[in-house]
């Protein structure tokens, strides 16, 4: 009786340490409606002076698959610069409501990069990416928000020779040291936080079909 309670105890203890992710709340996002969303430059805290212009890049598409009128990037960050804003923190730090106006934008996306770097060992190589997304509508008032970190890591093959294993391994760490691809992480990321993950932004006006 002792040990069935114990192992009671420690079940509902393990149980209790299972987090299930926080339900969204839409209600701010459905009252403001938005139909076009203006992307703005991204924060950078990385290392990677090229981070930013890559996710950049990379925000419009799952937006637009959403059902989204998203600006063009380059002509907005074009005007943008024409406007004296040059980098993303500074535009972060602007009034949402003077830059949605800037545009006739109904929404605006701030983006943060957190992550965007690689670890290396002599037979693995570790990429992670890790972002903020933030969305805020015309007035103001924030609608939506999101956090994604995902990494890769080559794993070993599996059989054949363990030489030839390890030698495989050391050239696969090697092509991702000389060159890690981040951007299908940046892609995936911004699908789950958009598109398909449990909880994305509501399906836009222009969605094929609307969920």
């Amino acid at each position: 009786m002792k040990t069935t309670l114990l192992t009671l105890c420690a079940a509902f203890a393990l149980t209790g340490c299972v987090t299930q992710p926080q339900k969204k709340d839409y209600t701010a996002f459905n009252t403001a409606k938005p139909r076009s969303i203006l992307v703005v430059p991204v924060v950078n805290k990385s290392l990677d002076v090229d981070a930013p212009n890559y996710m950049l890049s990379a925000l419009p598409v799952p937006l637009a698959e959403r059902g989204y009128y998203v600006f063009p990037v380059n002509t907005s960050k074009m005007v943008l610069e024409q406007e004296g804003f040059y980098e993303g923190e500074q535009i972060a730090n602007q009034p949402p409501q003077l830059l949605a106006r800037l545009f006739g934008a109904d929404a605006v996306l701030f983006v943060t990069i957190n992550r965007w770097d690689a670890q290396y060992a002599v037979f693995a190589t570790t990429v992670t990416v890790e972002f903020d997304y933030r969305m805020v509508a015309k007035d103001g008032a924030e609608i939506w928000t999101d956090k994604q970190r995902l990494v890769y890591s080559p794993q070993q093959q599996n059989g054949g020779s363990p030489l030839a294993t390890l030698i495989a391994a050391a050239i696969t760490a090697a092509m991702t040291r000389a060159a890690p691809n981040y951007m299908p992480l940046a892609r995936q990321a911004n699908n789950q936080a958009v598109l398909v993950g449990p909880q994305p932004i509501p399906a836009g006006p222009y969605a094929v079909s609307r969920p």
